[in-house]
């Protein structure tokens, strides 16, 4: 109900006049609409692109990880995991990635680690390591190369371009590399056990006793 300011008096809602005397009822002002507030633009580093080249296939995946290293800010070390280098024979990951340095690493690593300690598991200790760092290690190879090539490429779009896939992206064929051997391994290990263990650890027979001799 409207309430007169003149007279007192209670009109309906609808009333622009007041029934009594006559007097022009106040209108009530309409809550203003609320405007919709944009969603907030992320924020896009300028050679994002470039770093999307360089990478290829999960290109996602990997600049999620290196934002918390610092893309486009001076980098630090965040924890994070890669399962495909734990999971994967670790070397063949890097091989895949085009980090053949590492790649020599962690092909060389495990078997002299285990050749001097004589321990088989020292290559979970390994593929633990590589699970752990091989993100970072990854963010600073795409950062040093991106970072001469825009230095060595100057302006020129095609140049930039045949640079980040020759020294970026994947190499495809390491998945079948990695298939072999995995296969090879399988084939081994049926292999023994199909053979059953070698003579040097079969367990040692007791010899029979000798029967007394029965005298003629």
């Amino acid at each position: 109900m409207k309430l007169c300011a003149q007279c007192q008096q209670q009109n309906q809602e609808d009333s622009k006049f007041c029934y009594q005397c006559g007097t022009t009822l106040a209108v009530e002002p309409e809550p203003p609409i609320a405007t919709p507030v944009a969603p907030a633009t992320p924020i896009i580093h300028p050679d994002e692109h470039l770093w999307r080249q360089f990478i290829g296939p999960y290109a996602d995946r990997y600049l999620k990880h290196f934002n918390k290293f610092g893309l486009g800010e001076g980098p630090k070390f965040a924890l994070t995991w890669n399962w495909p280098a734990f999971l994967y024979i670790s070397f063949l990951w890097f091989l895949y990635r085009k980090m053949y340095t590492y790649a020599a690493v962690y092909a060389l690593g495990p078997m002299i680690s285990t050749y001097l300690t004589g321990d088989m598991t020292v290559g979970l200790i390994w593929s633990i390591m590589a699970g752990a760092t091989a993100n970072y290690v990854y963010y600073w190879h795409c950062r040093e190369h991106i970072g001469d090539i825009k230095k060595n490429a100057g302006i020129d779009p095609a140049k930039q371009d045949e640079a980040l896939k020759e020294r970026g992206g994947v190499q495809s064929y390491v998945i079948w590399i990695g298939v072999a051997l995995y296969v090879l391994f399988a084939i081994t290990m049926f292999k023994m056990l199909q053979d059953g263990l070698p003579d040097s650890e079969r367990p040692l027979e007791k010899p029979a006793k000798p029967t007394a001799s029965s005298s003629v």
